[in-house]
């Protein structure tokens, strides 16, 4: 889905990854589940650029509905793959903590298994090799993509600022469609390892200057993201 010039969404609003496609070269931000190679795929079509113009793809963070193409591009491209150290062994192992899956509804939750096992997230591969990224770094690839930490769904969440496309990538810092519930509108998202961590960090994201915020999971928010982290706290 073309969201804006040089801006793409992969997925869809139960799991979504996103394209970077400017004249340099193309930004992947996360990898959503395995079987999103063929949007990958069908998108690189549509804009008529080949699978070598991927520079690199950068993880907001390690859970598998994230991660789910990211190894096999890497071993099919040699194309890196960045995230934050402090969530590197969770992407090449898959180790995390378990944490409260609270409020769901049957429906919702069903759908969101089911889109899942559509998509091959069973069969996930674990990232072997990565590019350990910190807080503020720019990273050298299209778009000239800004690190901000965002802790406290992981470790080493992070937020993925690309001032060109005006857009800011969250992962799983917030939510707009909560998987479990069904729920949609910005709110805090479910299987967060330290929640009042997570909230903490909206403040980091209040102050990026940007006119999309994009999340792994529900719509794309065209607003500012100080409007978003608002509407999160108030819900």
């Amino acid at each position: 889905m073309k969201l804006a010039p040089h801006l793409h969404r992969l997925g869809s609003d139960i799991v979504a990854s996103y394209l970077i496609d400017l004249p340099e070269g193309i930004t992947l931000i996360d990898a959503g589940l395995p079987g999103h190679w063929n949007d990958l795929q069908r998108t690189l079509a549509e804009i008529g650029r080949p699978l070598s113009d991927i520079r690199g793809i950068v993880l907001t963070h390690g859970d598998s509905d994230h991660i789910g193409f990211a190894e096999r591009l890497r071993l099919e491209t040699g194309v890196p793959v960045f995230i934050h150290g402090a969530d590197a062994h969770r992407v090449r192992t898959g180790e995390k903590p378990k944490t409260p899956m609270g409020t769901a509804r049957i429906g919702p939750m069903l759908a969101f298994l089911a889109y899942s096992v559509r998509k091959n997230g069973l069969r996930t591969r674990h990232v072997a090799d990565v590019v350990s990224v910190d807080d503020g770094q720019i990273l050298d690839l299209p778009g000239s993509p800004v690190v901000i930490g965002m802790p406290g769904h992981s470790p080493g969440s992070i937020a993925v600022h690309v001032p060109e496309v005006d857009a800011v990538f969250v992962g799983d810092a917030l939510t707009t469609r909560h998987v479990l519930t069904g729920r949609v509108g910005a709110q805090p998202a479910p299987f967060t390892d330290e929640p009042a961590e997570a909230l903490a960090s909206l403040d980091r994201l209040a102050g990026v200057s940007a006119s999309w915020v994009l999340p792994g999971h529900g719509a794309p928010w065209q607003g500012s993201p100080a409007d978003i982290a608002a509407a999160v706290r108030a819900a």
